[in-house]
Order: C-alpha cells, then structure tokens, then sequence
C-alpha cells in the first residue's frame, strides 16, 4: 500500500480524478436511453490511471473524481447518480486495471477494457434493476411505470423493469465503457510518459 499511495501516485490519482470530474459535468444524453441517462468521459482519466498505477489507484481516482464532482455541481440525484456512477465506474477500471496489471501489454490492456465493459454492463444493469430505479422511484416520486413508458417510447418492446434494464441501461453502458476505451486505446500511449516519468 505504502508503494501505491506514494506521494507521487497521491498527486497523480488526484490530477486524475479531478480531471475526470470535470469531464463529468459535460454530459449529454444519447438516443437509447431516457434522458437522464447522460453520457460523459469521466472514466476516461480514470482508465488511463488504472493502466498507468494499477488497480488499488483506479479506485482512489474514482473517489476523488466524485468527491470533487460533488464540490464543482452538487447532486441533483440525492447521491443516487454518484453512487451509481462510482460503482459501475469503478467495475470498469479496476476490472481493466487487474488485468493489464498481470502483463503490461496491448493484448491485455485490450483483453482488460474488454472484460471491465462486460463486467461494467452487467453490475449497471443489475445495479439499476435492484437499487438505482427504486431510489429514483422513491425519492423523485417519480411512478415506475413512467419510467417503462419512456423506455417503450423508445423500444416499443420495454413493458417492464426488466425489459427497460435489457433494452436501454445495458446498451447504453456497453456504448459509453466502448468510447471510453478507444479513446484510452488512442490516447494512453502519449500520455503513459508523463505519467510514468
């Protein structure tokens, strides 16, 4: 622990992590999805940083991305949308992390940012079947079923939960994990040096 959370790696988990909370607050919505769904490249900083440190700092990196997201536009979710995106952020880049870890090559960063988006997608879309909706439910007094209805506005065949989780919130997460890691892909070989310098 002491190696990981040296004074170097303190300063660049929280560049990082900053950075990612600003790409945060430019988020937009995309077609698939109810427009609460907004798409943003948060995680982006936050995979290059798993690669580059490891997995035990991707996840520090997403504290501080929420942390500081928090500071610079308050929740308008009552935590909820934080909460959510801490967890399925960090199901994509510590998963990505722990595999590039074992051999630090393009194979395994691939095979990496391929198994966290799979992993990523599955706990997003578990995640919101079992506890992001109700909240949203529940706190938003928002009825379910106006929720469905958003969801068959878009794919006629969402008439339930279940449905809604399949056709909109697990294609919406296997479409932003995928951005997010073509553009690590692009970009993690021009800035790895400076992070490792």
């Amino acid at each position: 622990m002491k190696q990981v959370l040296n004074i170097r790696n303190i300063s660049i988990i929280s560049v990082l992590g900053a950075l990612g909370a600003v790409l945060m607050l430019f988020d937009f919505p995309i077609a698939i999805a109810p427009n609460f769904y907004k798409l943003d490249l948060g995680d982006l900083p936050c995979l290059i940083g798993a690669f580059a440190l490891g997995p035990i700092p991707a996840l520090f990196i997403q504290i501080v991305k929420i942390i500081v997201k928090l500071l610079l536009k308050p929740t308008s979710t009552a935590f909820v949308g934080e909460l959510a995106a801490f967890i399925c952020s960090s199901a994509l880049t510590v998963t990505a992390g722990l595999v590039y870890s074992k051999k630090k090559n393009k194979g395994n960063a691939v095979k990496g940012m391929i198994l966290g988006t799979l992993f990523m997608s599955i706990v997003a879309t578990a995640a919101n079947y079992l506890f992001i909706i109700p909240a949203y439910v529940q706190m938003f007094h928002m009825p379910l079923e106006a929720i469905i209805g958003m969801g068959h506005e878009i794919f006629p065949v969402v008439t339930d939960k279940f449905t809604f989780v399949l056709c909109c919130v697990l294609p919406f997460n296997l479409i932003k994990a995928a951005i997010v890691d073509v553009l690590t892909l692009i970009l993690y070989k021009h800035i790895s040096p400076l992070l490792k310098a």
